[in-house]
């Protein structure tokens, strides 16, 4: 069972949030974010639903991939939400030849 995860969350507005959680409860971890506990950005973008998420045994692996994650497009983000791996690879290169 995954001791940290990563995860993206979209808000009510359409925009995503994206963030790391320590400990295998992520449910409780999506909770708050649904009463508003922390306030910032998905708090004022309420209601949120998980739209991601995945599972690492670090949580620094998991603050790792949120910050790659926070500096991706919203496509890329959209690519990694539906599963399409290799559109991440296209949308990398495609960024990196502009």
């Amino acid at each position: 069972m995954p001791n940290a995860w990563v995860y993206i969350l979209r808000c009510a507005d359409g925009s995503y949030y994206v963030g790391s959680a320590r400990g295998s409860d992520l449910g409780k971890r999506i909770a708050e974010h649904q009463a508003g506990a922390y306030g910032g950005f998905a708090a004022s973008r309420r209601p949120v639903e998980l739209a991601f998420s995945e599972g690492f045994d670090r949580i620094e692996d998991a603050v790792a991939a949120e910050r790659q994650i926070k500096g991706w497009s919203r496509i890329k983000k959209e690519a990694l939400i539906a599963g399409a791996y290799d559109r991440l690879r296209e949308l990398s290169r495609r960024r990196r030849e502009s």
